[in-house]
């Protein structure tokens, strides 16, 4: 008999499922019907790519990590390999102290490693650098002992002092998660931090033991696709369809029902019998149809928030920009001092230099900038128009970088409670969560809210899930 394994959810973890399911990177000619659920009527979920002054421009995510193999991996196997594009600059700013300033050699998602690059780049100030100084003279131990997780912003506030975090720390890696480092889970995103922590020692010492410097003649760091990030979603979509899959767009699924030996997922008022599914959802879906079976793993998905964030890229004259943009971009620290006494703080929380990032992107005689407003603890976009948030981005970057005259064209998207919160202790969350899937039996759980919110590791959870069946 033929099996059939219904994937809820087209974002390109359920994408990868599929693929996975088909074969992965050799078709299966054992391989059971795949069936793909999608709510909207689109694939991909962030993954859009919208066209810009002639050029594909991502509105959602522009690239992935190097270091990890599963997307290069991916794109390889659909047929992507030559569209693949390394990351054209290196190094960034940090909006510190009135200007913006080079982030230091020698760190490690804003954690310095090393005293003297983080010293001299004028970021902390004299008090900041008294705390790098202690560390690396008389480094205060930890008091908790070996432990399963920390929040990232005490722990190195401890160790490092709180300008650290507040200008190095906070922007880097709760940037990356739209949220706050304050109780960011270190097990979940910075591992690495929290083994040098617990070690004898001072913490940017141990932290250049766990975290090797990147080889400067070694391969790229980031990579992207020529085409945009959403030729990907299209590359694994026409795969699996050339494979028999079948995927059905606007088809939320509503609920499951469990049989005698598999699973009924209900969708538009219609069935579909599967002998196993994949919840490649968001947390709050994914409780819900989980709920009726096991209303624990419900709770604890529940206790997964979001982020909400929103994109404004603008196409802009050469010469309305400054000649001396410095590397990829530049961060704004949520805790940055407001622009006057007593204003409203910046809503800009980070801005790509696009075509400087990525070289085909490329033009001349103008620049693609890429604004990006929105935290867990900032919701003020979701309450101005497109155009109120392109004109607040437009003022914010004028002061931020000298910026001058109007935009060419701007495009404003929006990512509704798009990034997933990493609280502490949040790999026990996911971990009963998964537990509890692998207890139902015939059921998997994939996606961006288990174990990291990057492409690779989304693709990750997504074929691994299919493992796990």
């Amino acid at each position: 008999m033929t099996r059939r394994v219904v994937v809820v959810g087209g974002g390109i973890s359920g994408l990868a499922a599929a693929w996975e399911l088909t074969g992965g990177a050799e078709p299966a000619p054992d391989a059971p019907a795949v069936v793909l659920l999608e709510a909207t009527a689109h694939l991909g979920g962030p993954l859009r790519t919208d066209e810009v002054g002639g050029r594909p421009v991502d509105m959602g995510p522009d690239g992935f990590l190097g270091r990890r193999p599963e997307a290069l991996d991916l794109c390889r196997e659909v047929g992507l390999g030559d569209e693949l594009v390394p990351v054209a600059a290196r190094g960034a700013s940090v909006w510190a102290r009135g200007r913006l300033r080079a982030l230091p050699e020698g760190h490690a998602l804003g954690v310095p490693t090393r005293f003297w690059p983080t010293a001299r780049s004028g970021i902390l100030g004299v008090r900041g650098t008294l705390g790098l100084a202690r560390d690396a003279l008389l480094p205060r131990p930890d008091l908790r002992g070996p432990i399963g997780d920390r929040a990232i912003g005490p722990l190195v506030a401890r160790k490092l002092g709180q300008r650290v975090v507040d200008l190095l720390v906070d922007p880097l890696v709760g940037g990356i998660h739209a949220g706050a480092v304050d109780d960011m889970s270190a097990a979940a995103t910075f591992p690495p931090l929290l083994a040098a922590a617990q070690r004898r020692g001072g913490l940017m010492r141990n932290l250049r033991a766990e975290v090797p410097a990147p080889d400067p003649d070694g391969p790229p760091l980031f990579w992207s696709l020529r085409s945009g990030m959403a030729s990907l979603v299209d590359a694994v979509a026409a795969g699996v369809r050339r494979r028999g899959a079948e995927i059905r767009l606007s088809a939320p699924a509503e609920r499951l029902e469990r049989k005698a030996e598999g699973w009924t997922v209900w969708s538009g008022g219609a069935s579909t019998d599967a002998d196993a599914v994949v919840l490649a959802t968001p947390a709050p879906p994914t409780a819900a149809l989980l709920r009726p079976h096991d209303d624990e793993a419900a709770a604890l998905l529940d206790g997964i928030d979001y982020a909400s964030v929103v994109v404004a890229t603008f196409r802009v004259p050469a010469d309305a920009v400054p000649a001396d943009l410095y590397g990829t971009g530049f961060l704004v620290p949520r805790r940055s001092p407001p622009r006057t006494p007593g204003g409203d703080p910046w809503a800009v929380t980070a801005c790509t230099f696009l075509d400087r990032k990525w070289q085909h992107l490329a033009r001349a005689d103008e620049v693609l900038l890429r604004a990006s407003l929105g935290r867990i603890d900032d919701t003020r976009p979701n309450g101005w128009s497109d155009a109120e948030i392109a004109a607040r981005a437009w003022e914010e970057l004028g002061a931020l970088m000298g910026l001058t005259g109007q935009p060419s064209e701007s495009t404003v998207v929006r990512h509704q409670a798009g990034l997933p919160q990493y609280r502490v202790h949040h790999l026990l969350r996911t971990a009963g969560v998964e537990a509890a899937a692998a207890r139902l039996g015939g059921l998997a759980v994939a996606g961006a809210a288990l174990h990291g919110v990057g492409i690779p590791a989304c693709i990750a959870t997504g074929r691994s899930s299919v493992r796990a069946l």
